[in-house]
């Protein structure tokens, strides 16, 4: 079960579509659906958890909390709605689109893709824009 949940100001425009596309994301990866939440918050919000838990002094769009069994995925996402309309307006593109770019980002982690070489990056950003694509 995905459920959203709103530290800020902010309110999926549909929560159920967001569902049916992530739950999509999850079985096109051949895993299983389990508890994930996904917690949308303000800069001060994540900033204090990169602090406390990664020990990272600086802003982020998200962090992921991974807490998958085997197959089933399981987790906390945390995404930042400042640094996602920041990021917006810095690549050029609309707020909905960089959420989703996020939002599916945070969920490709639970699946195994990492972002830290050049080639794991193209990789996730090449699965990234196929997902935000598929979004109907």
């Amino acid at each position: 079960m995905i459920s959203f949940n709103y530290e800020v100001d902010f309110q999926l425009h549909s929560e159920v579509q967001v569902n049916k596309w992530l739950s999509e994301v999850i079985k096109s990866e051949r895993f299983k659906e389990g508890e994930i939440n996904y917690v949308f918050c303000d800069d001060e919000y994540l900033l204090k958890l990169n602090v406390e838990f990664l020990k990272h002094d600086t802003l982020t769009d998200i962090l992921s909390f991974d807490y998958s069994l085997g197959k089933e995925l399981h987790g906390d996402i945390f995404i930042s709605i400042e640094r996602v309309k920041e990021n917006a307006e810095d690549f050029n593109v609309g707020f909905e689109t960089e959420l989703k770019r996020v939002m599916v980002h945070g969920m490709l982690h639970y699946c195994g893709y990492k972002d830290k070489s050049e080639e794991e990056e193209r990789v996730m950003r090449e699965k990234e824009n196929h997902y935000i694509n598929l979004f109907a």
